[in-house]
């Protein structure tokens, strides 16, 4: 399973449905949390090219953020992604 780092901020509530969605998929992730951290956040912008949280990576693949997360659910094309 690729390594999954999710980017957010504690008071997100999409930042919450994403890290739930990939809960109840049982996918360890790696949250980074952005709030009071510039830096982090300067890192995730720079990276993402968005500013929002949360930003969503599956091992090299750039999901963005929750609404495309749950875009390739709906598609069916996240559990292939979390198998790559």
């Amino acid at each position: 399973m690729p390594h999954v780092v999710v980017y957010s901020s504690d008071y997100c509530p999409y930042c919450s449905r994403a890290k739930m969605l990939l809960k109840n998929k049982g996918v360890g992730f790696e949250e980074i949390k952005v709030d009071g951290k510039p830096q982090l956040r300067a890192e995730m912008t720079k990276k993402a090219g968005r500013t929002s949280v949360p930003q969503i990576w599956i091992g090299d693949t750039h999901v963005g953020g929750c609404d495309d997360l749950f875009a390739l659910e709906r598609a069916g094309k996240l559990d292939a992604l979390l198998k790559a």
